[in-house]
């Protein structure tokens, strides 16, 4: 059960999907929380006691926590107890992992830490990258002693260590607070010190070990997820190439009692699938194929599904519509079901890909957001009745609530892609 902590502040270095959601939990505690954050009006937004994110009761804890005074944004780094920085980890061009993120926040809490504190990170990292964090530090404070092999608990001021999240958009505050934790500290003291910070809210089991293998763990769990999707995703390339329906098939395959294939889509996205697996081929490129070969499976499907699209469009040509003349509704665009994070999504890679090599009219459709991204800022979003009154082709790339009835919407003439499944449960 969560305790009383000995920690009086804490301080969230980045107020995203996850650091917000952290951040309001230690508030919720009664634990005093400086939220950090570059960005002023996600500042700005909390300070008054509201979010820029959407997820399921966190608005109500993020109101509750401001009002109560436990809560506090800024741009700039404050003293603290704790330190637990959440910035993003995203690859370059050629997924060579792009730690500048974690450097820039390191460097930037570096002034105000002194003796007793502890530096956590819970970004989902390269393994080796607290090793690299904490020599961002000590080389901005030179005054302040760190963990180092061999050096005696008693020597070290700043304590360090890496605990990854692992939480569900859509069910963050629940699984905040219910999932076990990975405890990877530097030394046993730090993990000690890390342990007990988290159990201020954490009911879920602490496991220990050291950041290494906290940063494979999380890795790893990814990785997994991705190798299973790209097996279904393959699946249905197989099934369409074969004239078979892929959502029968893996209904039935499943029936297996040792068998439990997950469902194919559009694609995988979001900031931790649809990366994380790179970050072990750079670092092992000659071991990990099958991890590679996933991820490649994985970033293929939207081009099958732009295929489809043009297929579609080439169909209705031939029966002498002229291309400028067809109009195509992209449904979705958030990553998965019934949120608005776009991180990395595969429909919003169809989308700006469709946009610039088509003539066709575009018409996008995104319950969960009120304006398009920056690279769709041309486009309009539409809604799903507007869209499907005017659509000649209709592409199915999300499982939003809001689409579950769409099929028997649809006019007799109406061509539809369904890259998810809308059907299956």
């Amino acid at each position: 059960m969560p305790k009383q902590s000995k920690v009086s502040t804490v301080s969230v270095i980045g107020l995203g999907y996850i650091g917000l959601p952290t951040a309001a939990m230690f508030a919720s505690r009664k634990v005093k929380v400086i939220g950090i954050d570059i960005n002023q009006h996600a500042v700005d937004t909390i300070n008054q006691g509201k979010i820029h994110i959407v997820e399921p009761e966190l608005d109500m804890v993020v109101h509750a926590a401001v009002a109560e005074g436990f809560l506090r944004a800024s741009t700039k780094a404050e003293p603290a107890d704790a330190f637990l920085i959440a910035v993003p980890t995203p690859f370059k061009d050629d997924h060579e992992p792009d730690l500048s993120y974690v450097r820039s926040a390191a460097e930037s809490i570096a002034p105000v830490l002194k003796k007793g504190d502890i530096v956590i990170l819970e970004s989902t990292s390269p393994v080796g990258t607290t090793e690299q964090m904490l020599q961002w530090l000590a080389a901005t404070r030179p005054d302040l002693c760190f963990p180092t092999e061999g050096a005696a608990t008693t020597d070290i001021d700043v304590n360090i260590a890496y605990c990854p999240e692992r939480v569900l958009p859509g069910h963050v505050i629940r699984e905040l607070v219910e999932n076990d934790r990975i405890i990877g500290g530097l030394s046993e003291a730090c993990s000690k010190k890390a342990a007990d910070i988290y159990r201020v809210f954490v009911t879920g089991e602490l496991l220990f070990t050291n950041a290494r293998t906290a940063e494979m763990a999380k890795l790893t769990e990814n990785s997994f997820r991705d190798v299973n999707i790209a097996f279904a995703n393959e699946l249905s390339l197989i099934s369409d190439k074969l004239d078979i329906n892929v959502w029968e098939l893996i209904k039935l395959a499943n029936h297996h009692p040792r068998v439990n294939i997950l469902q194919p889509g559009c694609g995988v996205g979001g900031h931790c699938i649809a990366v994380d697996p790179w970050f072990i081929v750079d670092k092992t490129p000659d071991e990990a194929r099958m991890i590679r070969t996933a991820r490649e499976v994985n970033d293929h499907k939207p081009e099958w599904v732009l295929g489809k699209i043009n297929a579609a469009i080439a169909a209705l040509t031939a029966a002498g519509r002229e291309e400028a003349s067809i109009t195509v509704a992209l449904m979705g665009l958030a990553f998965k079901p019934n949120i608005d994070d776009l991180r990395e999504s595969p429909a919003v890679q169809i989308a700006k890909q469709f946009a610039t090599a088509t003539q066709s009219k575009l018409i996008l459709v995104e319950p969960n957001i009120e304006i398009p991204p920056a690279h769709l800022a041309d486009q309009k979003l539409a809604s799903v009745e507007d869209a499907i009154a005017v659509a000649d082709v209709v592409v199915l790339l999300v499982k939003h609530r809001e689409f579950a009835t769409i099929k028997e919407k649809l006019s007799s003439n109406t061509i539809l892609i369904d890259a998810i499944g809308i059907d299956v449960a």
